[in-house]
């Protein structure tokens, strides 16, 4: 777990952490943002996709495992 730094944002005035991504709708897992060749929330573990358009999200269901 070295990279657990690179998921939370500390305020140290304020003491508190917060996680700086989303987390899956479906299971609960931290989802990966990724912006080539389309920007996109994605989550490895089921599936699930959201992407990001100009206006809106669009949500997209993953496969079932």
């Amino acid at each position: 777990m070295a990279h657990v730094h690179k998921l939370y944002e500390y305020d140290y005035e304020k003491g508190t952490i917060r996680l700086k991504n989303r987390i899956c709708p479906r299971c609960r897992s931290i989802m990966a943002h990724h912006l080539k060749p389309v920007e996109r929330w994605h989550c490895g573990k089921c599936g699930y996709t959201e992407f990001v358009t100009a206006r809106t999200t669009r949500r997209i269901r993953g496969k079932k495992t």
